[in-house]
């Protein structure tokens, strides 16, 4: 919410001190509202009010610091400026204690009094903005909300997670670095029978060999030097949930015989006992290899490969799907707002334009830390913060994509009316159709004959 939005609530017993503030405040281009006491202002102090209250200490009936805790208890991020009697710093300090966002003693200047509230009313304008991010974000349906995107890819992704994750079948899910394997992941467990269990992830090359077996399987106390006490490994603290193995194409060929019967005999042995326990939990797997590749050159074995993949999930890279792109952004810029307590900039057509053309090699996250330094203001006016990795691309490729983005958005946002998204985007109907059929399939809906058959020639 824009500072210029907000309203000042100034509550002031005395008429003339009342006209006078109030007339300082909209000097100073502010919204003022002015009121001779507690009770007439109560009824404007709602959860989330646009704005903040400015109350004099000593009103008839219910006093400013009365007011200060009824507001504080109706909205704790509401700030109170409250006016004081002169030298009185034992009720200004009382004040603060309640809560209160500052105070001016009397006799004030106009200039104090609308630099005190100027202050006030940015500190609220980002707390709004922060509560309106939030209430977005959680606004997003479940699975929606965690994997983002309208493309086909996206959707047909969604409903793949969401017919497998109500099975025990294990998963393989492929994709390039960056697109998101352990999300999907978290996706199938969170949205599957085994939800209430434990998500165990283990990074098959993030660790040491001699400790992958303990971690792995666990151990016994005394099982080796060092192990003085009893370790519950993965496995079973999945019982009951999923196992995810990340990375799994980097796991020793030694362990991959081990981790082959386990999966086949749905039991396991940790280290330093005999005693064969049940493997309750389902196996989610990733890669960003080609384990049938690393087969071939034998670094991955090609039967523990045909038992991951009972169900092989691929995931789209972020150059395949452009077009959520600007949802994408939007989404993590929002994060990252109220992650850094920043207000929201606003995302232009030249952003869009550097963000559609770049090349992406690194994925979703590398679009996450992008909108992170966007918000952080790290968005260089020479090209941007995307201009090193921009290269490979000539400039008619990347205007060619920022088109293809715009018409597919106009097309969703006009329910595939091509009339309707012509309009919208300020070109004759040909002039449209001439571009569809330059720039081939765009994946969004089309109901207008006319633009099927461009899309057809395309």
């Amino acid at each position: 919410m824009a500072e210029e939005e907000l309203e000042v609530l100034f509550v002031e017993d005395d008429p003339a001190v009342r006209m006078g503030s109030t007339q300082a405040l909209q000097l100073a281009g502010l919204r003022v509202s002015g009121f001779g006491s507690a009770e007439q202002v109560m009824p404007r102090v709602v959860p989330g009010f646009g704005g903040v209250l400015v109350t004099d200490v000593k009103l008839p009936g219910m006093d400013g610091l009365a007011l200060l805790a009824r507001a504080l208890k109706i909205d704790p991020t509401l700030p109170v400026i409250l006016v004081t009697g002169h030298g009185d710093i034992t009720m200004a300090v009382q004040a603060m204690r309640l809560g209160a966002y500052d105070f001016i003693e009397k006799p004030f200047s106009p200039e104090q009094l609308s630099e005190v509230v100027e202050r006030a009313l940015e500190k609220r304008a980002l707390s709004l903005e922060v509560d309106l991010l939030r209430r977005k974000l959680a606004s997003y349906e479940a699975i929606e909300a965690k994997l983002i995107g309208r493309s086909s890819a996206m959707q047909r992704l969604r409903r793949l997670v969401l017919d497998v994750a109500t099975t025990d079948a294990d998963v393989l899910i492929l994709g390039e670095t960056g697109t998101g394997k352990e999300l999907v992941a978290r996706c199938l467990h969170d949205h599957g029978r085994r939800r209430e269990g434990h998500f165990a992830a283990i990074n098959c090359g993030g660790m040491p060999e001699a400790l992958f077996e303990s971690e792995m399987f666990g151990h016994e106390a005394g099982a080796f030097t060092g192990a003085a006490k009893r370790r519950i490994g993965k496995i079973e603290h999945a019982r009951g949930g999923t196992l995810f193995l990340d990375e799994i194409e980097t796991m020793p060929m030694n362990l991959q015989v081990k981790m082959l019967r386990t999966l086949q005999e749905r039991q396991y042995e940790r280290l330093g006992s005999n005693e064969l326990r049940p493997m309750d939990s389902r196996v989610v797997a990733a890669t960003k290899a080609d384990l049938l590749e690393a087969a071939r050159a034998r670094t991955f074995r090609d039967d523990l490969y045909y038992r991951l993949s009972v169900v092989v999930l691929q995931l789209p890279p972020l150059r395949e799907r452009r077009e959520d792109i600007p949802l994408l952004f939007t989404h993590f810029a929002m994060q990252a707002a109220l992650r850094h307590e920043r207000e929201l900039p606003v995302v232009t057509p030249r952003h869009l334009q550097e963000l559609m053309a770049h090349a992406w090699p690194g994925n979703v996250r590398e679009l996450r830390n992008i909108a992170d330094r966007f918000v952080l203001g790290l968005w260089d006016g020479d090209g941007g913060i995307l201009s090193t990795a921009r290269g490979s691309r000539t400039l008619d490729e990347q205007m060619a994509q920022f088109e293809r983005y715009l018409i597919h958005e106009a097309l969703e946002a006009c329910g595939g009316s091509a009339a309707a998204a012509a309009e919208r985007l300020g070109v004759p109907r040909k002039t449209l159709y001439d571009k569809m059929r330059r720039l081939g399939p765009l994946d969004a809906p089309v109901d207008d004959a006319g633009a099927r058959r461009a899309l057809r020639s395309a």
